[in-house]
């Protein structure tokens, strides 16, 4: 008799085990890579995770190029292992694209949002619009720019930066929409005043914000937020707006792919929308107000004031125009 109640207690216990691995197999897994920072990427899982309890996410933060490295290992071992790719360097989307490892997802959401792409075709779709401006040293500078000629005034003599574009996928497109916007003499210009190479886009604002540099290409949300930890910096946006997308995509053959599709969708929701505009970047949505405090282009004419660039054409003059760019800052040219 003992050794029967033995035995069912075992096929109970069993039948719970298998019972509960069945239900975690049950339950999605969602594995993204992005390049936004952890307190954005963060917060939209939370808030995704809420509405979505079924479904587990992970994710990696990390920089572009790193996360196009792993995923170039990954590809030659046969698998990609991430769903979903988030990051602010367009061309490596059109890249992907052309080698026909992205899912084509058309959201029921592009209607509702700002869509920087006339090629648009659902391969992927603007989740952001990062900005580009002018940002100052408030000790160092005291009349703001208003124009991108400023930067050729003694004030900023060798004391503006540009992050470098061999490092910066953000420096490399800025530099790429100037050159279009104003040709190759805008940087013969920077370098007669002597404009310097820095390293990452973080590191000039960081030089910036210590007088280092009375002034640097700048990006949004970096600078946003040092202004918010008391930086004596101020951001400001010539007429001609730079403008980088940051596209999300899933991946071809992702196991999860319902999953995926749920996540893009809530990604470009009025809730995760707002949460991206809270870190001091534009939205994709107009009906997400920027928080007054960060000065903000109005994401309703930013299509307007941004300048257009070929990104396939980009994609394909990457290292010429690097090359070319290091060469006239550093007087080789």
């Amino acid at each position: 008799m003992r050794s029967t109640r033995i035995a069912v207690a075992l096929i109970l216990g069993l039948t719970l085990i298998l019972a509960g691995a069945q239900a975690a197999a049950a339950k999605e897994r969602l594995i993204i890579y992005t390049s936004m920072k952890e307190s954005l990427i963060g917060g939209i899982v939370e808030g995704f995770n809420k509405l979505h309890p079924d479904v587990a996410v992970d994710y990696q933060s990390a920089g572009a190029g790193k996360l196009m490295a792993k995923i170039a290992a990954e590809r030659e071992s046969g698998k990609v292992l991430a769903d979903i790719i988030w990051t602010s360097e367009v061309p490596d989307f059109y890249s992907m694209k052309q080698e026909g490892i992205l899912e084509k997802y058309e959201t029921p959401l592009i209607k509702e949002i700002l869509n920087p792409f006339d090629d648009y075709d659902g391969h992927f779709t603007a989740a952001r619009l990062g900005t580009l401006g002018i940002a100052i040293n408030t000790d160092l500078i005291k009349t703001p720019p208003a124009q991108w000629s400023d930067l050729f005034k003694p004030e900023y003599k060798g004391a503006f930066g540009i992050a470098d574009p061999a490092l910066s996928g953000t420096s490399y497109m800025s530099v790429a929409l100037l050159e279009k916007q104003f040709g190759w003499e805008f940087f013969d210009k920077l370098r007669a005043n002597e404009a310097r190479i820095g390293k990452g886009s973080g590191q000039v604002v960081d030089d910036t914000a210590s007088g280092e540099l009375a002034a640097s290409l700048a990006v949004d949300y970096i600078t946003n937020d040092k202004i918010a930890r008391g930086a004596h910096i101020a951001l400001y946006y010539p007429p001609e707006l730079l403008m980088a997308p940051s596209p999300i995509a899933i991946f071809k053959g992702s196991p999860n792919i319902e999953a995926a599709k749920k996540f893009v969708d809530y990604l470009l929701s009025e809730e995760a929308q707002t949460l991206i505009a809270g870190e001091g970047t534009l939205s994709v949505r107009t009906d997400v107000k920027n928080p007054p405090q960060f000065m903000l282009p109005d994401a309703s004419d930013i299509l307007n004031r941004a300048i257009k660039i070929d990104y396939i054409q980009m994609m394909a003059s990457k290292e010429a125009l690097i090359k070319k760019f290091t060469d006239t800052l550093q007087g080789r040219k």
